[in-house]
């Protein structure tokens, strides 16, 4: 039922605004909301934004084009309705974002992992010491990679930051956020349902899918929605006094996502946090070619010459030992793989050879 689907409650001349899906697991899908549901969701970004210690005086910096991914729309007009100042960084090259930023005395940043890592490689090439920019507070979305520990690591040592993750999707809300105890996402209990079922026989469970139901868009009401995102509920309180239901880890990854190489189930994520570990690779990607139901992978690192062999039989080592499995990593020059701004796309599936 294009152009809007036919999950709407009002005449379309009710909503205000229009969003669309980033389209990483399919075609994008566009999503209204009326100004009610609009003011909603900058409730839902507050709970967001005081998890991770933001409120009136900080500035935070948005690096990111002003297209129709709802993310960070959100995210800014949340920041305002706090009483922070919200500092736009559309238009602008990552070199040009730096110079803002540091201008203009930002405290906060709020971006992809993926994109956050970019800056800090752009930071290096120029000389700047992030560490000493003034920004002590990261909120990352879009990905998996705040709630990774290698990952968080290397964000807060390349930023001199705290780096909190969150999670949201344009059809659902801004449900998960991150306190300071920085133990896994909080589940916005007041604004949303959440359960976890077993993929597969959609019995509830500790670790499976998550699947969300949202309280205060009724223009658009989404209810018992699958998400496809593998999740795992953690079984103590968190130290930060909150009773919502907590997500070890964050998003572990995409239910469908799993990869069956030689018998062993790995998630992506999974080989991310191990790759993380290591500060010379700059970015990687995951090829994957599937035969007879068993996927073949190979990692592609983009490591600087002179130490990239080196670098690959390292890591190619440490994925043997810990997930006991050998996967190739090869090498590839600096700036070979594409860099991204919204969410990464690392995996590729590629025909067998």
């Amino acid at each position: 039922h294009p152009p809007f689907g036919s999950n709407l409650t009002y005449p379309v001349d009710r909503y205000v605004r229009v969003h669309q899906t980033s389209g990483t697991t399919g075609a994008p899908l566009r999503w209204l909301d009326t100004q009610e549901a609009w003011e909603w969701w900058l409730r839902c970004w507050g709970f967001v934004l005081r998890g991770a210690g933001l409120g009136p005086g900080d500035r935070i910096f948005f690096p990111f084009s002003f297209g129709l991914f709802v993310g960070f729309w959100a995210g800014f007009e949340g920041a305002r309705a706090l009483g922070a100042m919200a500092i736009p960084g559309g238009g602008q090259d990552s070199a040009q974002r730096l110079a803002a930023m540091e201008a203009l005395g930002a405290t906060a940043i709020c971006c992809t992992p993926s994109y956050a890592l970019h800056l800090a490689q752009v930071a290096r090439e120029r000389g700047v010491d992030l560490t000493r920019l003034g920004v002590r507070t990261a909120v990352h979305a879009g990905e998996p990679g705040a709630g990774i520990p290698s990952v968080r690591a290397r964000l807060e040592a390349e930023w001199g930051s705290r780096a909190y993750d969150h999670a949201g999707m344009t059809e659902m809300g801004a449900y998960g956020f991150e306190c300071e105890a920085q133990a896994g996402l909080h589940v916005n209990e007041s604004e949303f349902i959440a359960e976890i079922i077993d993929p597969a026989t959609g019995a509830p469970a500790r670790e499976g899918e998550l699947v969300l139901s949202n309280l205060g868009r009724p223009c658009a009401p989404v209810l018992r929605y699958r998400t496809g995102d593998r999740v795992r509920a953690a079984s103590a309180p968190c130290a930060c006094g909150r009773t919502f239901l907590r997500l070890e880890g964050g998003i572990l990854g995409r239910v469908d996502d799993m990869l069956v190489i030689r018998g062993v189930n790995v998630f992506p994520s999974a080989l991310e946090g191990i790759i993380r570990r290591f500060p010379a690779v700059a970015e990687f990607m995951i090829e994957v070619y599937g035969r007879d139901e068993m996927d073949e992978v190979r990692l592609l690192l983009e490591v600087a010459e002179g130490e990239s062999q080196q670098v690959a039989a390292a890591v190619q080592e440490a994925l043997r030992v810990e997930l006991g499995i050998r996967i190739e990593a090869a090498p590839v020059p600096p700036g070979t793989l594409p860099r991204y701004e919204l969410k990464a796309k690392r995996l590729v599936r590629r025909a067998p050879a």
